[in-house]
Parts: C-alpha cells; sequence; structure tokens
C-alpha cells in the first residue's frame, strides 16, 4: 500500500525526495482576505455571514451561554469525563514545569538587568470541528495558557447543525471542566479575524485578543498568516504528520497501527517510515493492508496512506536514517530502535520525540502531560510546540546607580557618536551637568 523511497544506493538531498502533503497556503490567503478584511469592517455581523455561506448555519448570537456549558458536562460520558480530567491533571504537571523564574543578573557594580516574564492579558484558542472532534486541544491549548497566568481566554469552535448552532458538546464539556466560561461559536477564517479584531458592538461584543493559538484547516492557516502582526499567532498549522525511524527489532503491528492513527486524522495526513530494514518494510506494509480493511474511516486513511505525502523509507543504517528523518522534521516522531533513547536524544528536528516501544503518538495526543499542538510541514527545524512559552512575554528590567552610569557613560558616547546620533550621547551626558 505505501509506496517506497530508497535512499540506500546515493544520498541525495533528503528534503527533495521526502513526502510531504502538498498544501498551498498562498493561495488559500486570497480566498480568505476578504473574510478577513470583511471581519476587521463590521466585526460579527461579516463573520456571521462567513459563517452561513460556509458552513450553511446561521448563529444570531456567537457566544454559547453558560447554561450550554452546564448542560453538556451533565451530559457528558463517564468515562469520557474521567479521561479529560486524567488528561488535563497530566498536563498541568507536564506545564507547570515549564514555568520560568525571574533572573536578576548584575553586569557590572551597580547596573543590573532583571529578565521578568509576563503572561499576555488575553488569548484566542482555536478548536477545530471538522472530520473530527478535538476535547483533547481544548486541555492541549488552555492548560498552557492558564498555567502561563493569562487572565482572559476565549475559546472559538466551529457551530454544528446538529448541536443546534453550538460547537460540539465534548468541546463544550471540556471548556466547562477547565473553567473556561467565554465560548464563541464561530469557525474557520472568520473565527480567526473575530479573535483578532474583536467586536466592539452592543449586541455581539467580542474582546480582541492578544494572541490565537490552535490549529485548523488551510483556511485557519491562511487567516493567521494575515492576522500575524496584529495579533500573536502560535504557527500556521498543516495536516499532521508521523515520522518513525525504526530497525529490525520493531514489531511491524505497532508500527502498522501507528502509521494508520495519524492516517485517520484526514485524508492530507501523512505516515512516514524510515528503516534500515528491508524485512520489516515488507512485514509493515503487510500489516497495514491488514489493519486498515479493520479500521473504522477506511477511505480517508487509504487515501492518506497512499497519497504523496506517505511513504515507507529503506535507508543504508541508523546513521542516515538520522539525518532523513532530521531532514524531514516531523510534527510526532517516534524512535522504535534498539538502544531507543540514545538514538532519540541525538536527533534535532522534531515537533515531539516518542520513545520506544511503549510511547506511542496516540498518547501524546491525549494524556502524556506533553503538548499536541506541534510544527508541522518541515517547521520543526526552527519552531517549538505550544508550551506556557507561547503565552510568556520576556521583559527585561534595567535599573543602574549614578556611578554605573558614569562608567557607562564614555561608551554610550563614543557609540552614538560612531552612529551619528549625538542626541543618544546628550542623553546621558544631561544627567551629569555636561
Amino acid at each position: 500500500m505505501l509506496r517506497r523511497i530508497d535512499l540506500r544506493p546515493d544520498s541525495p538531498d533528503p528534503r527533495r525526495v521526502l513526502p510531504r502533503a502538498r498544501v498551498d497556503v498562498g493561495a488559500a490567503v486570497a480566498a480568505v482576505a476578504p473574510v478577513v478584511e470583511a471581519v476587521a469592517a463590521r466585526g460579527y455581523p461579516a463573520a456571521r455571514e462567513a459563517t452561513l455561506r460556509f458552513d450553511d448555519i446561521d448563529v444570531p448570537q456567537p457566544r454559547v451561554p453558560a447554561h450550554a456549558l452546564d448542560r453538556a458536562l451533565g451530559a457528558l460520558d463517564a468515562d469520557v469525563r474521567e479521561a479529560l480530567l486524567e488528561s488535563i491533571r497530566r498536563a498541568r504537571i507536564g506545564h507547570e514545569a515549564q514555568r520560568r523564574s525571574t533572573v536578576l543578573t548584575e553586569v557590572v557594580p551597580g547596573g543590573t538587568v532583571t529578565e521578568t516574564w509576563i503572561p499576555v492579558r488575553r488569548v484566542g484558542l482555536y478548536v477545530p470541528g471538522g472530520l473530527a472532534v478535538y476535547p483533547s486541544s481544548v486541555v492541549m491549548n488552555v492548560v498552557p495558557a492558564q498555567v502561563a497566568g493569562v487572565g482572559s481566554i476565549a475559546v472559538f469552535s466551529p457551530p454544528q447543525r446538529e448541536f443546534g448552532g453550538l460547537p460540539h458538546p465534548a468541546i463544550l464539556a471540556a471548556c466547562a471542566l477547565l473553567g473556561v466560561a467565554e465560548v464563541y461559536a464561530v469557525g474557520g477564517a472568520q473565527a480567526v479575524a473575530l479573535a483578532a479584531y474583536g467586536d466592539a458592538g452592543p449586541h455581539t461584543p467580542v474582546e480582541p485578543v492578544d494572541v490565537i493559538t490552535g490549529p485548523g484547516n488551510v483556511y485557519v492557516a491562511a487567516a493567521k498568516r494575515l492576522v500575524r502582526g496584529v495579533v500573536g499567532i502560535d504557527a500556521e498549522a498543516g495536516p499532521t504528520e508521523i515520522a518513525v525511524l525504526a530497525d529490525g527489532t520493531a514489531d511491524a503491528v505497532h508500527v502498522a497501527a501507528d502509521l494508520i492513527s495519524q492516517a485517520e486524522h484526514d485524508t492530507l495526513a501523512a505516515s512516514v517510515l524510515v528503516t534500515d530494514s528491508p524485512a520489516l518494510a515488507e512485514a509493515v506494509d503487510a500489516e497495514v493492508v491488514r489493519q486498515v480493511a479493520l479500521t473504522k474511516h477506511v477511505e480517508r486513511v487509504t487515501a492518506a496512506l497512499t497519497g504523496p505525502q506517505s511513504a515507507i523509507v529503506l535507508v543504508r543504517d541508523l546513521e542516515q536514517g538520522l539525518a532523513v528523518v532530521d531532514a524531514y522534521a516531523a510534527e510526532h516522531l517516534e524512535v522504535i530502535t534498539a538502544d531507543a533513547r540514545r538514538w532519540a536524544e541525538r536527533v534535532r528536528n522534531a515537533g515531539c520525540i516518542f520513545v520506544g516501544t511503549h510511547s506511542p503518538v496516540s498518547l501524546g495526543d491525549y494524556c502524556a502531560g506533553s503538548n499536541h499542538v506541534l510544527p508541522t510541514g518541515c517547521t520543526a527545524r526552527h519552531a517549538s510546540g505550544l508550551s506556557v512559552q507561547s503565552f510568556l512575554k520576556g521583559v527585561h528590567l534595567v535599573e543602574y546607580s549614578r556611578d554605573a552610569l558614569a562608567a557607562a557613560a564614555p561608551h554610550v558616547l563614543a557609540l552614538s557618536a560612531a552612529e551619528d546620533l549625538p542626541a543618544h550621547g546628550a542623553a546621558v551626558s544631561a544627567r551629569f551637568g555636561s
């Protein structure tokens, strides 16, 4: 089922031959720009029109009433409630460890620089609701924002016709469990624009946010690109990816199951196996065929696994395999090899690394204690996943005594003269009467 890419004979630049989903955010920008511009100009009425046009649902009031949140929580399946509570508990433990401390540094006697971390005031968290429902994404977005100390949190999620124009009840229940009372039934590019620009009208007031986070489709990514600068964003999330670096010790049943688990997200989802074992490649391919026939979303999974974004990549040895997965920079990378921890610690580029047989990606999707909002599309070469730091600003406090400033004055004067900015030097000299 999975196509083969054989990198054993030679060593071309892997980035030129590795599979990747074809997603054109630039083309989507042109499509959503009128929507974003309309919402910026007219607020929620423009977002309402877009929702009616794209989703065929009319939502007169976007704010989800408190009783709907309470009702969704009351109706939540007991096992799902317990699972969400455990996911929240583990996420809090994992993210509390990311807190940053204030650091005071004495640069010279009497001269200090203090780095302090301040949470952004207000965030908009996007939770998708397309082919699948993601209450887990509520957890992954809300928990780090709360741990960071963000005081104002608004969740945006698409309205669902079958639920009377409200977001999916599981998403509402997750918000209620986390104590998030401000939820809007708005999705797509119009949700991103509404979060960024808000609506000051008396009938549908929405306060603009400072940062927008959360995954979505290509139109959500395009809208994020358009509002970046007006607000901060986490990333332009693309289709999900899993890469598995495995040797002959890996269990083909496990590897096949993990590739399929990500393929069920989306027809554009990427599933890539990198291995130095032809025998494992054959066994995994056979297992994929067997397991796909037994899975629920056969058509979606088959489209993802047979698309140009998925493949089995054969390498000479694990050293070459390591170079390949670094070039690929997967959102999720599993390392299932002998001495897996040693190989995993050498990986430079991945959104999140899952080490060994008993750490599948789906664990991280729900309750590993890590975050599942991760960089896609090779951006793991330079970007990180969502964390407490995504909601913090580092600010320096500079404090010098008179003597410390006097000692620095000749250097300031010399540099200001060299840059032909004499007023800079004068601002120092004025403090000493010259």
